[in-house]
């Protein structure tokens, strides 16, 4: 191999390294973030499946969506 491949081949290794790390700093950041929510929703007793099975919150969540598709597209 020739000294130029060589360092093609180092240059692309760190380019690859540091998108890998870029990655693995989202992805942390999005397992902190889930981790965050989990915690709290522990920490006050909360079962969401169990809320979100009631007819009452289905309806609720689903007005809110509506809402949120309503407001989205007069902006």
């Amino acid at each position: 191999m020739s000294e130029e491949t060589v360092e093609q081949l180092r240059a692309q290794v760190a380019q690859l390294q540091a998108e890998l790390a870029e990655q693995s700093a989202r992805t942390n950041a999005i397992v902190a973030a889930a981790q965050e929510r989990t915690y709290w929703l522990d920490r006050l007793g909360l079962d969401l499946d169990a809320v979100m099975n009631r007819p009452l919150v289905m309806r609720a969540y689903k007005l809110a969506g509506r809402a949120r598709h309503l407001l989205r597209s007069l902006r």
